[in-house]
């Protein structure tokens, strides 16, 4: 009986590990073809790509669930079984090359399976079994030194190590501007060529249309991580567009906004190790999503915030700001993030329903996110402890969203719900911001703008209180209960009044079907505080008027895909 068990767990923890084996199979063979999407300008393949990539996992997740019960029946917990499948899958583990990306597998899959009061650590990986204890570590970067060859061999060998199959464009030039910016910004790197060493990891990061190889400078005076930033001209050449040294800069490349990067490494927790030593900002849930693994970094940021619960004695409280018609927000206020739920019933000005505004927030999930909408966690069944929670939200929870919220014991189970980074309301950053704050402020909320419509993201709700302000000062879109694709909205020009019937109407006098947008309402609406409408037009005017969001709507529908660098025009090495 007991060797009858012992196989049986075997084999279900096996067919675990090869559900999740299929699914680092497949998702490194997407991954790895990045390279040939770059060279050859297959932009529009390069969001297909991410698109279907997004959804691997939960399709090998179901495709181990049907296995499981096709070939083992099962059903109820047998809890004596399934505590030795654990021990298994551990043991079988011990020689894996992504122990911690298979335990989240592992957890998928039991929670798809089982109750909410199973999940803890005695049959799921609430805590890591491997830790920091990853063996064996695996080397991911090469250390260069430019004694040996020279400064400007050096770096030419690390351009040239990826085997690019077009060649650049003009390879001298582009590493006499690296050298020239290496010296203007970073001052670590100011010493003789012997007490240099370049370590460079093994992987190109691909995103949208660039490419990116990402080290570090070791001197005596410390580490200055950096990147360097590959463009196609789409002539068959490669260029060098920027150098970025600063870790803000590129931790804004790592950003919430963005896109996840295509990196074909085998070895994540090493490769997470080394990009956290670089930007230490960043959290290791953080740098999993950046990176593609996104259940991961949502295994990650529970860890953390379990911690940080156990660590803090702060009260949940609705998050400031005008309330959602659609969604309730709430924070902690030790804690840099916020938590979205769907209220049961919306303003009667709303007319999405329950459904369509889950369906938003997926295509935001899986669209390229431009650096200018914010990613979110998607959570089903979480517990929060009942005594951290102040009576003032949990009173609003209650009257806004009572078919989620449920109490067990201690703890306050929400069936579903959303957790996005902390920002800054715009309507309040501007309220308290100086003529400066604000000039750039309104400067980013039309870029934003901008830049989205390009992706082919209408925005719906353009109001201020819908978009954030991070704490580098980019201004990030939050709000996609209204968000469309480009194609289903009829921008118009406003038809001028001439009566004086229609000068005075209440109502709009002439005809609006659904779908349809005037641009110039976004100065009365959105910008009615004139000191506001003043900066915004000082550079996005053009953003008023309907000929502008149609020929947008036109590139979109051409194919044209948009130029938008994570870093400031003033690092381009063209400028």
């Amino acid at each position: 009986m007991v060797l009858m068990m012992k196989n049986l767990a075997y084999a279900i923890a096996k067919t675990l590990l090869n559900g999740f084996d299929r699914h680092i199979f497949l998702y490194s063979e997407i991954t790895r073809s990045a390279q040939q999407r770059f060279e050859h300008c297959q932009w529009a393949q390069v969001q297909k790509a991410a698109r279907e990539r997004t959804d691997f996992y939960e399709l090998r997740v179901n495709e181990t669930l049907a296995t499981l019960k096709n070939d083992f029946a099962i059903k109820a917990l047998d809890q004596n079984l399934w505590q030795q499948i654990k021990h298994v899958y551990i043991e079988l583990l011990q020689t894996h090359d992504q122990p911690e990306l298979a335990e989240t597998f592992y957890n998928s899959v039991f929670c798809h399976l089982f109750e909410r009061k199973y999940y803890h650590n005695g049959f799921i990986f609430v805590e890591s079994a491997v830790g920091n204890e990853i063996t064996p570590q695996a080397s991911i970067y090469t250390s260069f030194h430019p004694v040996n060859k020279g400064l400007g061999k050096t770096i030419e060998d690390i351009l040239t190590r990826p085997n690019f199959n077009i060649p650049y464009k003009n390879l001298r030039m582009d590493i006499s501007c690296i050298i020239r910016s290496f010296r203007q910004q970073a001052e670590k790197t100011h010493f003789k060529l012997e007490e240099l060493q370049f370590d460079m990891l093994d992987h190109v990061f691909y995103r949208n249309k660039g490419a990116y190889i990402i080290g570090r400078v070791i001197s005596p005076a410390g580490e200055t991580p950096f990147i360097v930033v590959i463009l196609n001209d789409e002539q068959g050449h490669l260029y060098i567009d920027a150098l970025l040294t600063d870790e803000e800069h590129m931790a804004v490349v790592f950003g919430f906004a963005r896109a996840y990067f295509f990196v074909d490494c085998q070895h994540p927790f090493a490769l997470i190790n080394f990009l956290q030593g670089l930007i230490p900002h960043k959290t290791r849930a953080d740098l999993y999503s950046s990176i593609g693994f996104h259940k991961q970094g949502k295994t990650q940021f529970y860890r953390d915030f379990l911690h940080h619960l156990a660590e803090s004695d702060d009260k949940l409280e609705l998050a400031a700001g005008i309330k959602g018609m659609v969604m309730s927000v709430f924070t902690l206020p030790s804690y840099p993030y916020v938590f979205k739920i769907i209220k049961d019933k919306f303003s009667p000005t709303k007319t999405v329903t329950k459904k369509e505004v889950k369906a938003k927030y997926r295509l935001v999930k899986l669209h390229d996110r431009v650096g200018r909408m914010a990613d979110t966690m998607e959570y089903s069944e979480v517990a929060f402890p009942k005594n951290r929670f102040s009576e003032a939200l949990l009173t609003e929870l209650l009257k806004v969203a009572p078919s989620i919220i449920r109490f067990e014991d201690e703890l306050v189970i929400i069936e579903h719900l959303y957790i996005e980074r902390k920002m800054t309301p715009l309507n309040l950053y501007l309220a308290d911001a100086n003529d400066e704050q604000i000039a750039s402020a309104l400067y980013g909320y039309g870029r934003a703008i901008k830049q989205l419509i390009a992706a082919d993201i209408f925005p719906g709700d353009m109001l201020l209180k819908n978009f954030g302000v991070t704490r580098h000062g980019r201004v990030i879109f939050y709000d996609y209960d209204e968000i469309t694709y480009m194609n289903e909205v009829n921008f118009r020009v406003k038809p001028k009044a001439v009566t004086e019937e229609q000068i005075y109407a209440a109502e709009p006098w002439y005809t609006v079907d659904a779908g349809d947008m005037f641009p110039e309402e976004l100065a009365t609406f959105a910008l009615a505080n004139l000191k506001y409408r003043h900066a915004f037009a000082k550079h996005h005017a053009d953003l008023f008027e309907a000929s502008f969001w149609q020929q947008c709507q036109r590139n979109v529908a051409n194919g044209v895909y948009e130029d938008v660098f994570p870093y400031p025009d003033k690092m381009r090495f063209s400028h």
